[in-house]
């Protein structure tokens, strides 16, 4: 699959740097207007988020072997779950229905049983040699060092508020070292009273090697579950409630897998 087949919708240079024949390239523009909502509603058969960034995108490429990853609005919109089987079955449910047929009632497409909370499992789209089952661990000693950063962003793919219940966001975070590189996708899910859900794909390049490290780890809990952890000894629980990277520490992992390849 073409990793820009989605994006950006509207030409965009982005910005870029290259270093040890890498090119990392990321696409940051503003929200989705009507025409191209209704465009990618009938594409992905589902209605998009309420804050849906179509035209925004991370990619890594690796011209010499042809290798690459892509994380898009639309791929990762595409791994949910059409058919409602997984589809929260709370109040809320409804609720989010009728809200979001007024939002969209000038697109005429009726609001199908879906994923309405957006979780989606994508882990980027790539093209070129493929990555494999692997015990390869991403080498976390190398990351914490205090090495320059050449090139760091932060792009947002989407994010809606589920009907004033909570929220979901799906979000990647990049920055380039002289020696290696680490992305962050992170999809951020928390439904008030009923869940949280923190679904991140890391994927790290030590550029002297050309190994490309791909982590995927899931976790979920209940709200209650972990508002009660977080009631020990905090002051500061709602707040705290809304930061994911505080939340990782107190939430299980249900899901977790490595790949890797070393590329030419």
């Amino acid at each position: 699959m073409d990793i820009t087949a989605h994006f950006p919708l509207q030409a965009d240079a982005g910005q870029s740097v290259t270093q040890s024949g890498f090119t990392i390239t990321t696409h940051k523009l503003p929200i989705l207007k009507a025409g191209p909502i209704e465009q990618m509603t009938a594409q992905l058969g589902i209605t998009p988020p309420e804050m849906i960034f179509g035209d925004n995108g991370v990619t890594i490429e690796h011209k010499q072997s042809g290798w690459s990853i892509g994380f898009s609005a639309f791929d990762a919109l595409d791994r949910v779950d059409k058919t409602g089987g997984s589809m929260l079955k709370v109040a809320y449910s409804s609720e989010w229905q009728k809200n979001r047929q007024h939002v969209h009632e000038d697109i005429k497409e009726v609001v199908k049983p879906f994923d309405w909370s957006y979780s989606t499992d994508f882990k980027g789209t790539t093209t070129g040699p493929p990555l494999s089952p692997s015990d390869a661990e991403i080498p976390l000693h190398l990351l914490t060092r205090p090495d320059p950063i050449i090139f760091f962003d932060e792009v947002v793919l989407y994010e809606d508020e589920l009907a004033d219940n909570g929220i979901a966001m799906l979000s990647c975070k990049i920055r380039v070292m002289p020696a290696r590189l680490l992305l962050l996708s992170r999809f951020f899910l928390r439904l008030d009273g009923v869940l949280f859900r923190i679904r991140d794909t890391r994927v790290f390049v030590e550029f002297a090697t050309r190994q490309v490290i791909r982590e995927y780890v899931a976790r979920e809990d209940t709200y209650d579950k972990v508002k009660s952890k977080l009631a020990v000894g905090r002051a500061d629980v709602p707040a705290v409630m809304r930061d994911p990277n505080q939340l990782v520490p107190h939430m299980p992992v249900v899901d977790r897998s490595l790949e890797s390849l070393t590329l030419p």
